[in-house]
């Protein structure tokens, strides 16, 4: 009896293990392979919320067909790297139509971001990759997402798991993130791990931006 307890003990003691290196694989899946898209408006009021939106909507539908066609996350870093002007330019161009007195600025950053709710899916807090546009002062509400893979535009939870899985998300991450409020234990853990993530590359000498 006391030898199959020891063997129930080590067996129930490899499966913590087990999971546990499962959910630090998945949560640097998420830091590794996941760029964010961070638009932040010039200021909280009305026209410059709805500007903000027109901004990502063309930044989005400029890169959406280049970024169909690179074949990884670092192809997609330096694709987005080296046309940070255009996107500067195709921003400042839609607020120059819009009647907008502002400059965006774009950059390619580590930030480090809450969790996030979106219509079909989830993302746990951390530090992600991030296409950041800046628009005038910065001083209104964010509007972020995922640039690459395209999450974003996902209609359904069905289609956010294809896009998901072809970008080599494993299925248990992926139904982690569409159904976070039935697989709550495994996404409160990722999402704490990100928050652990994120106070740490908050001291200075890690160099990372506030939370967003």
């Amino acid at each position: 009896m006391r030898q199959l307890g020891k063997r129930m003990g080590i067996c129930l003691l490899l499966a913590a293990v087990c999971w546990t290196v499962g959910l630090v694989r998945d949560r640097a899946f998420l830091n590794r392979e996941l760029i964010r898209l961070h638009v932040v408006a010039n200021s909280d009021s009305e026209e410059d919320q709805a500007v903000k939106l027109r901004v990502r909507d063309a930044v989005l539908e400029s890169i959406r067909s280049d970024l169909e066609q690179v074949g990884d996350v670092n192809a997609a870093k330096a694709y987005l790297r080296e046309n940070l002007p255009k996107i500067e330019k195709i921003a400042n161009r839609t607020l120059e139509a819009a009647g907008v007195d502002a400059q965006a600025v774009a950059s390619l950053q580590k930030e480090a971001f809450d969790i996030r709710n979106y219509d079909t899916f989830s993302l746990p807090a951390g530090v992600y990759e991030s296409l950041r546009i800046v628009i005038g002062e910065g001083e209104g509400k964010n509007w972020w997402c995922v640039a690459f893979p395209e999450l974003c535009l996902s209609a359904t939870s069905e289609d956010f798991r294809e896009t998901a899985q072809m970008a080599g998300m494993n299925e248990g991450l992926t139904e982690s993130l569409t159904q976070a409020e039935e697989y709550d234990i495994r996404f409160f853990l990722l999402d704490a791990l990100g928050k652990l993530e994120t106070r740490l590359e908050s001291y200075p000498f890690f160099g990372t931006d506030s939370v967003v």
